[in-house]
């Protein structure tokens, strides 16, 4: 499987491609960055394998004819990337934060129109995804409820993607006039990716917390991601949609 990364240089990327770069079945074909342009992967990041770095998006994808891109640029330069593949056959996953509704409903007429899978992840850790999945069963047991995500200083967005899925995955199994979910959002040295979901019963605190302690806790999320993201039907959000996990995370 031919597989390119966008943002390969970046914090997640670097990750990202040392974990396709040592895989079996997998060629890392090149990446896109701003830096670098024109030296490989391998060289660069000092992995077994991977091609050469490309400033151009259209020449990554021209010119490499990747499978599959993975996406960890930033927004907005993330939606250039998902859409130019899906225009070209590349299969997208993005890890990229900061689409909105419109890019997403958008997003999803672009793969249903070109008949191409695509998967945005907010979070690739398996434990995040089943924190998800348990604030969600949770939620129907409890009148009060509040996330907690902490990030490290150089993130962007707040609040993280991760928290915004969980919001919105506990927001879809409440009564539709129940307020919003709120989420506070701490950014701090030191951190990398942790979030806590606290329900408020009577006399009673069940608090759900994931902790990433470094960015190889996502590179099984994104394996995954990246064997299994040809089995969808479309656009889809998170990873739950290629964990095969009993039950439905929606209902």
């Amino acid at each position: 499987m031919r597989v390119a990364v966008a943002g390969a240089l970046g914090r997640m990327g670097r990750a990202v491609c040392g974990a396709l770069a040592t895989s079996a079945g997998i060629e890392l074909v090149g990446g896109f960055d701003r830096a670098e342009v024109g030296r490989s992967l391998a060289e660069v990041l000092v992995l077994p394998s991977g091609g050469p770095i490309y400033d151009d998006l259209i020449a990554l994808y021209e010119e490499q004819k990747p499978d599959i891109v993975v996406d960890f640029t930033v927004y907005p330069v993330t939606l250039d990337v998902a859409r130019e593949a899906v225009v070209r056959g590349i299969v997208p996953i993005i890890g990229a934060t900061g689409w909105t509704d419109e890019d997403e409903i958008s997003f999803a007429d672009l793969c249903d129109t070109e008949n191409i899978p695509a998967l945005l992840v907010p979070n690739f850790a398996l434990g995040a995804v089943l924190m998800m999945r348990f604030a969600q069963q949770a939620a129907k047991y409890f009148p009060t409820v509040e996330i907690v995500e902490y990030h490290h200083d150089k993130k962007l967005d707040k609040p993280s993607g991760t928290a915004k899925r969980t919001a919105q995955l506990i927001q879809d199994a409440l009564p539709d006039h129940h307020a919003p979910v709120v989420v506070h959002s701490v950014r701090l040295q030191g951190l990398i990716a942790h979030q806590e979901v606290l329900f408020g019963g009577n006399d009673e605190l069940l608090t759900l917390r994931h902790d990433a302690f470094s960015r190889q806790s996502f590179m099984s999320g994104v394996l995954l991601a990246v064997s299994r993201v040809h089995q969808l039907p479309g656009f889809a959000i998170g990873l739950e949609h290629v964990l095969n996990l009993p039950g439905d995370i929606d209902e």
